[in-house]
């Protein structure tokens, strides 16, 4: 639905014609619709190099354009994203934006990167509010739960906790995030009718259609439903993987292809990317991460003003040359993690 102002609509703060531009859709069984783009907050720390006053206008941009969804973590930048978000914040009014952070993810080390006991993710709560400058947020997400030793502890530790912090209003709803989908399922399986949203990133892109598989579940378990990542952390875009990004070599390979022909026919495979990722159906938001008003307004041009017939005869071309089979890279990090604590 788009045209119609959203109840997240605050006159002399939004700009009303961009937000009439924006479509708005149903998150789940929360009650709430959210844009069909969503701010991602990951990129506003120093893993993705970041100047803070570019990062605070882009906030503001995005949020003045009808982008009512925010989602940023702990884990980003440890805690600078929150911090950032914070500052940015300030000066907008509460009711005009949803607000979603995490748990259980925090530390570079791996030795304290994850925890999902119930005291830590308490504490954990306390300081992203403390850090964000607010009472509560919208909703509170346990974080890459794959990487949990075993899912008891996440079922009898970080959610009776997060069920505690929205009793006392600290949270209104409870998600969960995780890069295996399956992993997912099983979890919502066994904590029927506990959650509210889920976050998938990096599964329905030009390079992994995964997701498809499992929409049907998670309609029929009325969730609101998060499709993160379009870029597949930077992979898909003419930049290309930072050092760090977890595919393999031979897929890195496969995206700097992609990039180099996008290059060369003067678009850029970031727009392509993003373009692809929201044409889907069924999802509540496509998140993504922005840390400049340049990247902003080309994710948001790819939803307002679509593709160029040059621009979409590059996708076509990359769609049945390059990306000609589905590729992920679940279980590499998982593999590096467990590898790094046995050393220990």
């Amino acid at each position: 639905m788009s045209g119609k102002l959203p109840v997240t609509f605050v006159k002399g703060f939004h700009n009303e014609e961009q937000v009439k531009r924006m479509e708005y859709r149903k998150f789940g069984k929360t009650g709430l619709e959210i844009s069909k783009i969503a701010f991602g907050g990951g990129a506003l720390c120093a893993n993705y190099g970041f100047d803070l006053e570019e990062g605070i206008k882009t906030v503001h941009d995005a949020l003045k354009a009808g982008i009512n969804y925010i989602d940023t973590a702990p884990w980003y930048g440890q805690g600078r994203s929150e911090e950032v978000l914070g500052k940015a914040l300030r000066d907008v009014p509460r009711e005009a934006y949803y607000i979603a952070t995490k748990v259980a993810r925090y530390e570079l080390d791996y030795e304290h990167m994850f925890d999902f006991s119930a005291q830590k993710t308490r504490e954990s709560v306390e300081k992203s509010l403390q850090l964000l400058g607010l009472d509560y947020v919208d909703v509170i997400q346990i974080h890459d739960i794959e990487f949990a030793e075993n899912l008891e502890i996440v079922l009898n530790e970080t959610l009776p906790a997060l069920e505690q912090l929205v009793k006392e209003g600290k949270a209104k709803f409870i998600g969960l995030s995780a890069y295996p989908i399956s992993v997912l399922k099983e979890f919502i399986s066994r904590a029927e009718g506990r959650f509210d949203t889920v976050l998938t990133y990096a599964r329905y892109t030009l390079a992994d259609n995964t997701l498809l598989d499992y929409l049907d579940y998670f309609k029929s378990q009325n969730l609101g439903i998060i499709c993160a990542a379009a870029h597949s952390l930077g992979l898909l875009t003419n930049a290309g993987p930072q050092p760090w990004h977890p595919a393999s070599d031979e897929q890195k390979k496969i995206a700097r292809k992609a990039a180099k022909l996008c290059k060369k026919e003067g678009v850029e495979l970031g727009k392509l990317a993003m373009y692809y990722t929201i044409q889907l159906r069924d999802v509540s938001t496509f998140l993504v991460g922005n840390q400049t008003r340049q990247l902003l307004q080309m994710n948001l041009a790819a939803f307002y003003d679509g593709l160029s017939a040059k621009e979409q005869e590059v996708l076509q071309h990359l769609r049945e040359n390059i990306f000609v089979k589905p590729f992920h890279w679940e279980g590499n990090e998982l593999e590096r993690y467990w590898a790094a604590l046995k050393k220990k």
